[in-house]
């Protein structure tokens, strides 16, 4: 089987490295020129790894440019697929151009292949029209809108993320060849990590109160929010250090922001998978924030991986999306994305701060919340039911030998008050 995960993500890795222990032969393949923060690419000896390179990076606000780009890059995925000849593929997170691409020539060659949806993406972008992009743009985002239904009716299976999603394909007519399976974290690669932890110290940030932010800002974010927050807990007198770890045109849109409200930020590329446990262990709060324009179905997978790390979490997002309920069962706290919310975010991290057993509390039931949730092997057995299901054949009854004991949220030394220094600028 053929994973093909656009961006490089860590669970979509991890699924099929779990695939691959179940005894099928899987290749994982992704864009390289996707700026995203990647899973654990080349680190497992039983999947075959076998990277799409795109040349530039893609423009995502150059609608004309990027749509040339992302036909040409269907075109490579088809060519991935005529070469390995899988018996089935799984797509994820695939632009809906690329999807048509790929779609004609899994019709033409008779290859069955399932749709891992991650997002409505039709949807998304009509919201986008008239807000942060043109009125015009309403057009393009109804074709494409049309097009991604005319590639899922004709998609084998379909994985969806949420049940927000089942009115969808109920419009579409695919209800009935839907699964829901929420997205998970790599529980035993996303550890829980003591505060003061190597990458806090070459950062500068192991005494001082840390907000962390690691994820992408595009469309669906307001990045100026992550910096107001930081601006209002230190008005109340908590002189806390922000980090934001991310690419793009919102690292501009940080730095003035920061440089207008006078907050020491550390603005710094995606960092190496294999430091994230230290990157989100050296946060004292993680924060989240997602448009209301993203409602219900873009479930941000970072807040999957920060209930790993067990931190408290502040998300600023729709109350209705699912990462909402999460952050809220693991005792974070939940507000509208908007500026009217700044002032009572603030009021809950200063809160948090102040009180060490607080901050011990919320961790330790994030990460509960994550080991009861983030099931491998029952995601695992439901994919691998789907993809032969597709394909005609029998999902094997046997399961891959039991993962070893997973770390619990009370590893990490107690996290203790951190003494009030100048925060890093």
């Amino acid at each position: 089987m053929l994973v093909h995960d656009y961006s490089g993500h860590p669970f979509q890795v991890e699924l099929s490295a779990e695939l691959a222990e179940r005894g099928h032969d899987v290749t994982h393949s992704w864009c390289e020129a996707h700026v995203s923060g990647k899973g654990n690419l080349g680190g497992y000896d039983k999947v075959r790894f076998d990277s799409i390179a795109h040349g530039d990076v893609l423009e995502k606000l150059s609608f004309k440019r990027r749509l040339v780009k992302e036909m040409r890059y269907g075109v490579m995925l088809a060519r991935q697929i005529s070469r390995l000849k899988p018996d089935v593929v799984l797509m994820g997170n695939v632009p809906v151009p690329m999807m048509v691409v790929v779609t004609m020539f899994l019709l033409v060659t008779r290859r069955p292949w399932v749709s891992w949806q991650q997002d409505v993406q039709g949807i998304a972008m009509k919201s986008f029209a008239g807000a942060k992009l043109p009125k015009s743009f309403l057009v393009f985002a109804t074709l494409a809108g049309w097009a991604e239904r005319w590639c899922n009716r004709r998609a084998d299976g379909i994985v969806v993320i949420s049940d927000a999603f089942l009115d969808v394909h109920r419009r579409w007519g695919t209800a009935d060849k839907t699964t829901v399976i929420p997205n998970w974290a790599p529980l035993n690669e996303l550890v829980p990590m003591p505060r003061d932890n190597a990458w806090a110290v070459e950062q500068g940030v192991a005494d001082v109160q840390h907000l962390v932010y690691s994820g992408t800002l595009g469309l669906k974010h307001n990045p100026r929010l992550l910096v107001q927050v930081a601006s209002a807990v230190r008005a109340a007198g908590t002189p806390v250090h922000l980090t934001v770890i991310t690419e793009g045109q919102a690292v501009e849109e940080l730095r003035d922001e920061a440089t207008r409200l006078d907050v020491p930020v550390s603005l710094l590329p995606f960092q190496p998978y294999d430091r994230l446990p230290e990157v989100l262990g050296s946060a004292d709060v993680l924060l989240v924030v997602l448009d209301k324009s993203a409602g219900a179905f873009s479930v941000p997978s970072k807040t999957l991986s920060y209930l790993c790390a067990a931190r408290p979490i502040l998300g600023l997002m729709p109350a209705e999306n699912l990462a909402s309920r999460l952050v809220d069962e693991a005792g974070g706290k939940v507000l509208e994305p908007e500026e009217a919310s700044v002032a009572e975010a603030a009021e809950w991290i200063t809160e948090v701060l102040a009180d060490s057993d607080v901050q011990e509390k919320i961790g330790r039931r994030s990460r509960d919340l994550a080991e009861r949730e983030f099931d491998l092997q029952k995601c695992a057995g439901s994919f691998e039911r789907i993809l032969a299901a597709a394909c005609g054949a029998e999902a094997p009854a046997t399961v891959s030998t039991p993962a070893p004991a997973l770390p619990r949220a009370t590893t990490p030394p107690r996290i203790r008050p951190h003494r009030r220094s100048a925060p890093r600028g």
